[in-house]
């Protein structure tokens, strides 16, 4: 690793006075430095997104550094722009979030840690705004909260299913009302999703003031900034908000800040992150969580539509073994060739694709993380099977060979970033809530049709009236499959979406729609990632690859 002052003077001319270092190889960027560039009018925003994840892997920030690095090897200006891991998937299930490979960011122990403190601070700032709710029912409940009615959750940033449900006030009276509450894991947290929406110190201000956080007994909406709440949020927030400057196994720049899920939150890496990197770059990679459906149609959908970014091509991962998986076949029989199975398995990459190119107007490749294992009669029938789509489908050695393995797929990017733009949201704003959720559960989900008990519809329309109308749809729903169940591989069509809970995020600007059994705050698995992570005898962090 390169000193990273040395990094941002050498190779992005950023002076050493507006770098915050956070020891030799991290630092945050100054936001008064970022906001007095000048835009780069032709610097090109590529979008990595990738096939429904299965537990055999794809590779998506692994492809999103490699392909970084490989537009850097072949003489373009470019850089990658991701989200910070939650300690949850670190301890959990997944393990760590920073490549993989010869297609790393570094220090890879400390992104995965703790990093520079932003979810430290984005906690803290949501539990401040709880106790100021209960301390002020406390102390005599002027703004008139109805207990039954607050909406706003605590937070915390580990995998944790007993605090989903819990219990608060007992005691005593002087341990406040007894209410029910829960937790939600800190990447649910409507404030991460303002974090990673602001464009400055004010608009974060202004949009924390305007969160919800529980309503009167005649149903009206109390606002955080009625606790007088968003100026001490913003302070907790203030330094959390300028970007982190890394880089990656090659000495390329990487900025890594936010981190929403996008099976329960909207998904990207900041738009502070995202605009900084192409006020420096020429090319910008990023990547939106999970499958296309999820990740890349609220990157879309919201991110690109609040925020004015636009991307110009994108990047659709993929591996032979997880399209095997989506063909049916369990995870231990799928290192051995089985080319039916994964003739079966194309079908979930051929909808991700025409969602791409035909729902948003994309022009896009595919990369095939390769594999060991893979055979040349697995690759040709992949291959062959996707002629007819007019799009490349390119094998990627960047995990065993960094940039240089991934040098075709950027080759690629660069000729589809040429291409004139087609590029459209999948509804419009004026759309009612129901028919935005409607249109995305059967033009990218394939599903025939969107259910919702009598209160939910209720609710819906209650929304509907009160103003926020214009709100795009953030769907909480499972990764695993384009259904609500995560059992469904390959591209089932005709099922029904049920959406069973709505929640309004005021600050965020969008309206979160939950459905099927997608829980806001994980559990642990039977063995979690947590019991190969520990200390070697030279004190070095094993275990969390």
């Amino acid at each position: 690793m390169k000193p990273i002052l040395q990094l941002a003077t050498d190779r992005l001319g950023i002076p050493a006075d507006y770098l915050e270092p956070y020891g030799r190889y991290k630092a945050k960027i100054s936001l008064d430095y970022l906001s007095k560039l000048p835009e780069r009018p032709n610097s090109k925003l590529i979008l990595v997104t990738a096939i429904s994840p299965t537990p055999a892997g794809e590779g998506k920030t692994t492809t999103t550094v490699g392909l970084g690095d490989a537009l850097n090897r072949i003489g373009k200006q470019a850089m990658v722009c991701l989200r910070e891991p939650a300690l949850g998937p670190v301890f959990g299930m997944k393990g760590g979030a920073a490549g993989g490979g010869f297609a790393q960011v570094v220090p890879m122990e400390d992104i995965n840690l703790h990093f520079t403190g932003d979810f430290a601070a984005i906690a803290l700032a949501n539990n401040l705004l709880a106790a100021l709710i209960d301390n002020h029912i406390y102390h005599g409940n002027a703004l008139g909260f109805d207990v039954r009615r607050i909406t706003w959750r605590r937070v915390v940033d580990v995998n944790d299913r007993a605090l989903r449900s819990i219990t608060v006030g007992l005691g005593g009276p002087g341990n406040g009302f007894p209410r029910e509450d829960g937790f939600d894991i800190v990447v649910a947290s409507e404030i991460m999703a303002i974090f990673c929406l602001a464009s400055s110190l004010a608009d974060l201000k202004e949009r924390l003031g305007k969160i919800v956080v529980g309503y009167t007994r005649d149903q009206k909406p109390i606002l955080a900034q009625q606790l007088k709440a968003n100026g001490a949020l913003t302070v907790l927030l203030k330094d959390a908000l300028a970007p982190n400057l890394v880089q990656t196994l090659e000495n390329n720049p990487a900025i890594i800040h936010g981190g929403p899920f996008a099976n329960i939150a909207h998904g990207c890496n900041s738009v502070i992150a995202t605009r900084s990197a192409m006020k420096l770059a020429d090319y910008v990679v990023t990547e939106a969580g999970f499958g296309a459906d999820l990740g890349a149609e609220k990157f879309i959908d919201i991110k690109c539509r609040k925020s004015g970014l636009r991307p110009a091509c994108t990047v659709i991962v993929a591996t032979v073994r997880a399209l095997k998986y989506h063909g049916g076949i369990e995870v231990p029989e799928l290192p051995k060739e089985n080319v039916a199975a994964l003739a079966k398995g194309i079908v979930n990459l051929e909808r991700h694709i025409d969602n791409m190119r035909d729902r948003f107007g994309l022009p896009c490749v595919v990369s095939i993380n390769q594999r060991a294992e893979d055979t040349p009669a697995e690759v040709k029938e992949l291959q062959s099977r996707l002629a007819h789509k007019g799009v490349k489908v390119i094998n990627a050695r960047h995990y065993a060979e960094g940039g240089k393995g991934a040098t075709e797929v950027a080759e690629e990017v660069v000729r589809l970033c040429e291409q004139p733009s087609k590029f459209h949201f999948l509804y419009e704003d004026s759309l009612p809530l129901w028919d935005k959720m409607k249109a995305i559960a059967t033009n990218i989900y394939g599903a025939s049709d969107i259910t919702a008990d009598a209160k939910i519809r209720a609710s819906i329309r209650a929304l509907q009236d009160a103003g926020y109308a214009h709100y795009p749809v953030c769907v909480a729903k499972t990764q695993y499959s384009f259904s609500t169940d995560p059992k469904l591989r390959g591209a089932p069509s005709g099922h029904v979406v049920n959406v069973r809970e709505v929640r309004l995020a005021a600050g965020a600007e969008f309206i979160v729609m939950i459905c099927g059994d997608i829980m806001t705050m994980p559990g642990l698995p039977v063995n979690p990632a947590s019991n190969s992570i520990d200390l070697d005898e030279k004190g070095n962090i094993v275990g969390m690859f």
